[in-house]
């Protein structure tokens, strides 16, 4: 009994593990597109006349 759960446990660690390496990359991506696209809609701001 003790051993299956060490084995779940090293499981569910690793996969927590991997799963918040990819949420870090995924929110920084966003970030950085983000203010990109912030960045275009203040330079393009001057161009609008109304």
């Amino acid at each position: 009994m003790d051993e299956h759960v060490y084995k779940v446990l090293g499981g569910s660690g690793a996969l927590n593990i991997a799963f918040g390496i990819i949420s870090i990359i995924v929110g920084v991506a966003t970030g950085v597109l983000l203010i990109i696209s912030g960045a275009k809609l203040l330079a393009s701001r001057k161009k609008i006349i109304f």
